[in-house]
């Protein structure tokens, strides 16, 4: 079973990469990078400041912080456990898929997908009562993941596995913020 689903993954990968080309590489290298999406997470901040102040503002931010701490352990964690090959290292696939960035850490699961789905669905939960298309905010993490395997750094199973951790962490951190802020940070 677990062959067959490795073997899956292997060939949607070659799909999903072989999808490139190199008019479009980079674009894709700059998706990848967290530094071009930092207007979209000053907005963010904006509109967080904007319902909630800046005292809240800076608690949210605190939890951001703990929740990529969290998220990122995670990733290194599982990446160090199970030690599988990115896709762009993996001797079974080199000739068949485009490497447009080489990657030398392993693959599973994804710490770009799981801190940016993570922080993103945090984020959303605060900001949906407030915005009508806050929904649009998830549209970060599914260009963030799947430039990385259009660059052929990851299994589309390791962007996946990081999007349902990081949206469990979401969740988790919302729930713990909404559950110790009445207590320890009262809006006064």
């Amino acid at each position: 079973m677990l062959e067959k689903i490795s073997t899956l993954d292997s060939e949607l990968l070659v799909f999903l990469n072989g999808l490139g080309s190199t008019t479009y590489d980079g674009f894709w290298l700059l998706i990848t990078k967290q530094l071009v999406w930092m207007p979209f997470f000053l907005l963010l901040v904006y509109l967080l400041y904007k319902k909630f102040g800046w005292k809240q503002l800076l608690i949210i931010l605190g939890f951001v912080a703990v929740l990529i701490l969290f998220t990122d352990q995670t990733a290194n964690l599982f990446k160090a456990t199970f030690q599988r090959n990115r896709p762009c290292n993996d001797p079974e696939l080199a000739g068949i898929i485009r490497i447009v960035k080489p990657g030398s850490t392993y693959s599973f699961f994804s710490g770009h997908a799981i801190n940016s789905m993570a922080t993103t669905t945090f984020v959303f939960l605060f900001l949906r009562k407030y915005y009508q298309y806050t929904f649009f905010v998830f549209v970060f993490p599914l260009l963030f993941g799947f430039s990385r395997i259009y660059l052929g750094l990851h299994f589309p199973a390791d962007i996946l596995t990081g999007y349902l951790f990081g949206i469990a962490y979401g969740i988790l951190f919302y729930k713990l913020h909404q559950y110790f802020q009445p207590k320890y940070f009262p809006i006064n």
